[in-house]
């Protein structure tokens, strides 16, 4: 049985504490791994590589930072069909979904490239007589991120590529369920040039988070996951004085306008709604038709889509989604269909009797479709994480924009139409962070932050982009004066410009 250790100091090191957790492959239902649940002492083993490796980390000049992640490119890009393969057999995604999953965290790494740029701090020259004021943008030191496991390499990328190009040393606690991929990405680093110990890889479970969170030499947390625990992370780590941002749970809906093109919306509904298994926070999993003729439409067109989903091992590059990434995951899924039932939705396609021929035991459920669902129902209030869709029928456009603004989620909403003043009335008013016209998944580029309100975010500072330079970096502002003319005597008055 392969046995997944940490990546610390610049090395495999096996774990210490005893405790393991198994990987598996969703597709088949196997146990492929064992993963090391590493101890406090074990993470304290990490943070103090990091924190011996971060002041030399931070010496170097920001050009020569970006060439260390130029070259991971190109590494990464070299790798990219085994990464692929690696983050498939461990998710459970198919592999050009994969590819997708790594093309995007590769995109951020790009726009961290520029970090030359981007930490370039203010400069007013003559504020006051003789007086210059400047400011400088300056790196944390460890920082920490705790990434979900379904993106291995997108999220961690995301974390790691602002947070290494400003000059911090990061400790890394990817999900137990698929840590493979993350470990592969530290040694891509390493190859690259990147000093040993300033990126370490801790796997773990909640023991490990609580050492971060704990931890005095941590000064910042990024987490994404569920709500409750972004709740808890981020309470935690104000407690602590550290800087957090932690991104929760979703319930992206897709308003679709009577003016609407149904066979693009569809198009567009199918793949955001069941891509992936439906395991992403920025999923479509609520599709709002204004108006009966709309819903009745859109639901005729969406039963036979439903129906022939394609489902298949990640291997099956043919396959519209793969398996769930574990049995607990997959009952979870099941269950809230059950729920869904005896709340009184109509389920126009049921996906719990799907069987997979010679992968029985995989964690597999065809796609399901429920119709009239109320705002009353926990299947319309809670996240399902799963190939689920639920139509809850609009009557007029205020209702569909009062749905999408009073769910207790914020993170991404679409609007489907052909009326310019109706997508801009609903991209100005309507209470969600992120906003797709015509585009069902509205994950912006990696140039724009990445972040959801409400209970879907917390913090002050989003994602990716220039938020993320922010995040990672502290402002000195420094006021400098030279003697040259400087009348004699001391002066008691508050410093002013005059």
């Amino acid at each position: 049985m392969r046995e997944i250790g940490h990546f610390i100091g610049g090395r495999h090191v096996d774990g210490r504490s005893g405790r393991f957790a198994d990987v598996y492959n969703p597709s088949t239902g196997a146990v492929q791994a064992r993963v090391a649940l590493a101890s406090a002492a074990e993470l304290r083993a990490a943070v103090e590589n990091a924190r011996a490796a971060q002041a030399g980390w931070a010496a170097q000049n920001p050009q020569q930072r970006a060439r260390v992640l130029m070259r991971f490119l190109e590494l990464a890009r070299r790798d990219f069909q085994s990464l692929a393969e690696l983050l498939a057999s461990e998710h459970g995604k198919t592999i050009p979904d994969a590819k997708g999953d790594i093309q995007r965290g590769l995109e951020v790494v790009e726009f961290a490239c520029g970090i030359p740029h981007l930490l370039k701090g203010e400069f007013t020259d003559s504020a006051g007589t003789g007086i210059d004021v400047y400011s400088m943008r300056q790196p944390l030191g460890v920082v920490a991120g705790i990434t979900p496991f379904n993106f291995p390499a997108m999220i961690p990328l995301w974390k790691c590529a602002p947070a290494l190009a400003c000059g911090n040393a990061m400790i890394l606690k990817p999900s137990e369920r698929d840590p493979s991929v993350p470990v592969r990405l530290a040694e891509l680093f390493l190859e690259a040039g990147l000093p040993p110990g300033v990126l370490n890889v801790v796997n773990g479970d909640k023991e490990a988070v609580d050492a971060i969170l704990d931890d005095p030499d941590i000064r910042a947390v990024g987490f994404v996951g569920s709500t409750p625990i972004a709740q808890y992370i981020y309470s935690r780590a104000a407690a602590t004085g550290k800087r957090a941002q932690c991104f929760g749970g979703a319930k992206n809906h897709a308003i679709v306008m009577p003016d609407a093109d149904l066979d693009q919306t569809v198009d567009a509904l199918i793949g955001a709604g069941y891509g992936s298994a439906g395991e992403r926070c920025m999923a479509i999993s609520v599709a709002v038709p204004v108006g009966r003729d709309t819903a009745d439409r859109l639901v005729e067109k969406l039963i036979p889509r439903v129906q022939a989903l394609r489902i298949g091992p990640s291997t099956d590059e043919s396959a519209d989604y793969g398996p769930l990434v574990t049995r607990a995951a997959l009952e979870r899924v099941c269950g809230y269909i059950d729920l869904g039932v005896r709340e009184g939705a109509t389920l126009a396609v049921d996906g719990r009797g799907f069987r997979l021929q010679g992968y029985e035991d995989g964690f597999y459920i065809g796609g399901s479709l429920f119709d009239h669902v109320t705002p009353a129902m926990r299947i319309y209030q809670e996240e399902i994480f799963g190939p689920v869709l639920s139509v809850v029928r609009a009557g007029q456009y205020e209702d569909a924009l009062a749905l999408a603004s009073d769910h207790l989620y914020g993170n991404g909403v679409a609007i489907f139409t052909r009326d310019g003043d109706a997508a801009r009335d609903f991209a100005a008013r309507v209470n969600v962070g992120m906003v797709g016209i015509n585009v069902p998944i509205p994950v912006p580029i990696a140039y724009h932050t990445f972040g959801g309100w409400k209970a879907s975010g917390f913090g002050d500072l989003n994602q990716h982009g220039p938020d993320s330079v922010r995040f990672y970096t502290r402002t000195k502002t420094v006021t400098s004066r030279w003697p040259s003319g400087i009348k004699s005597g001391a002066d008691f008055v508050i410093p002013t410009m005059r």
